[in-house]
């Protein structure tokens, strides 16, 4: 059996969570059934598929990524007037579509589209262009992959998708770096919060700055946010009015310096409203850091027993759970025990086989 991945996410991203999904799936997926695996990205922007790892399965040229954002829209227009004759030299039996779009790529006996999230749809009804186009790409798939079973019954209920073509297949989790080298407190005498990733909208970055803010117990802790874009002004001022500036520091790195911060914080927090899945809570308990985190979407479904909750519309709740991690090495240690035991649960390996199943079930 011969699988082909599209150009899309790998136009879109330089890094990112659903790019090394695909490129973990390429390395995996195992050879007693697909005897193939291609990405036919003509042109793409990111950095997985550069690296020499994925040459032997990437059909396509890499443009070096630029800050300001014209490339990735200049690599996203080019391939849509080439792609179609990349495709015309593969033969794949199952093309899966890597992100959504109202008309296709590629041409293969079966489809399969992985669906993430229900973002657009509960958070961005506005944006009705991407969830046509999902709707578009879900309709014509033979089998839905869903990232979380939270993700699959939001996927049933607000598209009306027959559950018997969906099928649900958790992720795995990357950050392996070593950051066992002294370096995990960056040099800096305060202990550390850790906040990983991008901070509009419904990742709820501002009750964590009220919860951190109304607290005394915390006065003593830096909350590194790490990862996303950098500060914007409205987040600078408002963490201005609430007397926290000489507290609150944003950095970004590789996966190395992630490592380090995971390491080196008293907590990791995640008060997101809303996930498909959540990897950053398993890249915490693969480095020892307790987990605190929000008990909505699908994050107690990834998370379990592994974290302590709040509800992500309480900063009062998300204050007194941080708190009681801090002040508790007892309870530290008891969060650091469950999250290495929690990880068993996931694995690109696991991820791959299962995919793979999904594959054998439509042929």
């Amino acid at each position: 059996m011969k699988v082909a991945f599209d150009h899309q996410i790998f136009s879109m991203q330089r890094y990112g969570g659903v790019s090394r999904y695909f490129l973990e799936l390429a390395i995996r997926l195992p050879a007693d059934t697909v005897s193939e695996v291609s990405v036919i990205a003509p042109l793409h922007v990111n950095a997985y598929l550069a690296a020499d790892s994925a040459r032997r399965f990437t059909r396509g040229k890499y443009v070096p990524y630029n800050v300001f954002g014209w490339v990735p829209l200049a690599v996203k227009r080019t391939n849509q007037v080439i792609a179609p004759l990349a495709w015309s030299h593969s033969d794949a039996d199952i093309v899966h579509e890597t992100y959504y779009a109202t008309k296709p790529f590629g041409n293969a006996k079966r489809r399969v589209v992985t669906v993430y999230d229900m973002i657009h749809e509960l958070f961005m009804p506005e944006d009705k262009q991407t969830i046509a186009a999902k709707r578009a790409t879900v309709n014509r798939a033979d089998h839905v992959i869903c990232i979380s079973e939270n993700t699959r019954q939001d996927l049933v209920r607000l598209h009306g998708v027959d559950p018997e073509r969906t099928s649900v297949v958790h992720l795995g989790y990357s950050l392996t770096e070593d950051a066992n080298d002294g370096t995990a407190d960056g040099g800096q005498d305060r202990p550390t919060l850790l906040y990983v990733g991008h901070r509009d909208g419904y990742k709820n970055f501002d009750t964590l700055l009220e919860a951190y803010s109304s607290s005394p117990a915390l006065r003593n802790f830096e909350l590194i946010a790490f990862g996303g874009n950098p500060q914007m002004y409205h987040e600078r001022k408002r963490i201005e009015r609430l007397g926290i500036a000489d507290r609150v520091r944003f950095e970004s790195g590789s996966d190395r310096d992630l490592a380090a911060r995971y390491r080196g914080a008293s907590a990791f927090i995640y008060p997101s409203k809303y996930e498909g899945f959540g990897i950053p809570p398993l890249e915490a308990m693969s480095h020892g850091c307790p987990v605190v985190c929000s008990n909505a979407g699908s994050i107690p479904e990834v998370v379990d027993t592994a974290g302590l909750y709040f509800d992500p519309n309480s900063s009062e709740e998300l204050r007194a759970v941080l708190e009681r991690v801090v002040t508790s090495e007892t309870l530290r240690a008891d969060l650091r025990s469950r999250g290495y035991a929690r990880l068993s649960a996931f694995s690109w390996d696991t991820c791959a086989a299962a995919t793979a199943e999904v594959y054998r079930k439509i042929m």
